[in-house]
């Protein structure tokens, strides 16, 4: 009797176990695992990288803003080609690679001159150029000057409801600002005119927010029917601007709330689908922080208007990177997040995969992509070998370094 009375002991337990655990194996059913390649070895500081297709042979390449050169690296092989070299007397920063003419190859403009201590003089600080290609791509590129604000920091192409594309520039401070204190960040759109050496047109998104370190183009916000709009992430909260006419228009969506008590500024920001098809958005806070953050944000008739915030992971060092994709092809999104550490603590750095368990965003686990060979600076996701999986591109600060994770997830 004892035998029957242990045995549906044992199966009671087991099942009580399954029924605890399936949540998990539901979310993802899949053990992520990538396979890393080094590419480089030999940056300077590698400031910011986006994949695009370069030479129309429909396959993405890597392009890179490291301290004096913009280049890019040619799949499969990875050849390295400079486009542009000692563009500005001070390090370059950002890159944004997009096909604005349907050519299939992309389209480029950069910013340089990086001096985020000086907010008030645009010959010190800051710049955009765009990049005139040259036929045979590989070859050097013609820089062509725009006007810009001090402090120019992050750059993306959005598309308009016409078919027409602009620069979205967002500067690290506002002009004359002290610490972050004083004037707004003028974040500027920049119309591409058919000939760029031509005048370019341009517009204000906003004016009002300060230390803005990251923006997001993307369309899958609720209530952006389809169409671009643009995420940014500063000391005030996050903000959504979309276009109405010819002006832009500007809402809250994270910051200071009910349930969101504990924000004190984001820096990075990225979007994203949870699984059952709720929005989230995700942030790094505060600029350059030790938190990884989650806001799924609320039904349009709910009289809680910002997003509810939660705390996915609190260990990062100078946290400086994050995506948003369906890596492990669950139909959600799942984000990647790294970390660059600093000078006092070099050995920590990393990048994970966090993984949500729920379809509201509360619950999530993490998986290590890279724990000691990648001080991550920036991290872009896209399929690079054709397999339909996504792939993880970074490039890192202290580690001088730019590796591919190819993702091997079965």
């Amino acid at each position: 009797m004892s035998f029957f009375n242990d045995y549906w002991m044992f199966k009671s337990v087991i099942l009580f176990l399954t029924l605890i655990c399936l949540p998990l194996f539901s979310a993802y059913h899949k053990l992520p695992s990538f396979h890393s390649v080094e590419i480089d070895s030999d940056l300077e500081i590698g400031y910011g990288v986006v994949l695009a297709d370069m030479n129309g042979d429909g396959l993405q390449d890597i392009v890179l803003a490291d301290k004096k050169q913009f280049v890019w690296y040619q799949n499969p092989y990875w050849e390295k080609h400079i486009m542009v070299e000692n563009l500005t007397e001070r390090d370059n920063v950002s890159i944004a690679a997009r096909d604005l003419d349907g050519d299939g190859k992309a389209e480029i403009a950069v910013g340089a001159q990086w001096n985020p201590g000086e907010t008030s003089n645009e010959t010190m600080s800051g710049s955009i150029h765009y990049l005139i290609p040259p036929v045979d791509r590989t070859q050097l590129w013609t820089p062509v000057k725009l006007p810009h604000e001090p402090t120019t920091h992050r750059m993306l192409w959005l598309e308009t409801a016409s078919g027409k594309f602009n620069l979205v520039v967002l500067p690290l401070h506002g002009r004359g600002n002290k610490g972050g204190v004083g004037a707004g960040v003028n974040i500027i759109a920049y119309r591409k005119p058919e000939d760029p050496r031509d005048p370019w047109e341009t517009s204000l998104l906003s004016d009002h927010l300060h230390k803005t370190h990251n923006l997001e183009v993307t369309s899958a916000i609720p209530g952006s029917k389809g169409k671009e709009e643009v995420l940014i992430a500063g000391e005030e909260g996050g903000y959504r601007y979309s276009q109405s006419g010819e002006s832009w228009l500007g809402v809250q969506v994270i910051g200071q709330g009910e349930r969101s008590e504990g924000f004190v500024g984001a820096g990075e920001v990225r979007a994203g689908t949870l699984p059952g098809g709720e929005f989230f958005i995700t942030t790094v806070e505060p600029m350059h922080g030790n938190q990884l953050a989650s806001y799924r944000l609320p039904s349009k008739d709910a009289a809680q208007k910002l997003g509810i915030r939660n705390v996915i992971f609190e260990d990062m060092l100078e946290g400086h990177a994050i995506a948003t994709g369906d890596l492990l092809g669950v139909g959600s999104d799942q984000i990647v997040a790294g970390w660059r550490g600093n000078r006092k603590n070099p050995e920590k750095i990393g990048i994970k995969l966090f993984i949500p368990q729920d379809g509201k965003g509360d619950e999530w686990t993490s998986v290590d992509v890279d724990s000691a060979g990648m001080a991550c600076e920036d991290l872009k996701l896209g399929d690079l070998n054709g397999d339909g999986k996504l792939d993880i591109v970074a490039c890192g600060r202290g580690t001088q370094n730019l590796r591919i994770y190819f993702n091997t997830t079965p």
